[in-house]
């Protein structure tokens, strides 16, 4: 693997695109979310992989190609805090394997506050309302 000197920034829909698919191959192969997204989710891959070409083409470069509420898709399922780790963990990796530079920081950034947001949102959601 190159050093992060020679690593390319995130500039392009093609890098987007290797992006996303280097790293759903590895939450795939990953035993902790490849269940949750296979067995619980029933993920539908050619439907799920365009949605995110245009959730992080949005995000990271500004396309405003995405619409939608991702965060409702969350709530059914059986996650916590060790999967938002996990995907978190697999995310930076595979920014880190790929690309070096101000948008690659950005997408580490934003996929950290998206992972926060979602476990805090889901932990209140099921948090049971105390009846003292």
């Amino acid at each position: 693997m190159p050093s992060n000197n020679t690593l390319p920034d995130i500039q392009s829909e093609a890098d987007i695109k290797v992006l996303v698919d280097t790293f759903y191959d590895r939450v795939n192969a990953d035993p902790l979310l490849g269940p949750i997204f296979n067995d619980v989710a029933h993920v539908d891959w050619a439907a799920h992989l365009p949605r995110m070409y245009d959730f992080w083409s949005s995000l990271l470069l500004h396309t405003g190609r995405y619409q939608g509420q991702p965060f409702m898709k969350h709530i059914p399922l059986p996650i916590g805090s060790g999967h938002f780790q996990q995907w978190l963990h697999l995310f930076c990796r595979t920014v880190d394997s790929l690309f070096a530079g101000p948008v690659a920081d950005e997408a580490r950034l934003r996929a950290g506050s998206i992972a926060h947001v979602f476990e805090t949102r889901l932990r209140i959601i099921n948090t049971p309302l105390s009846t003292q």
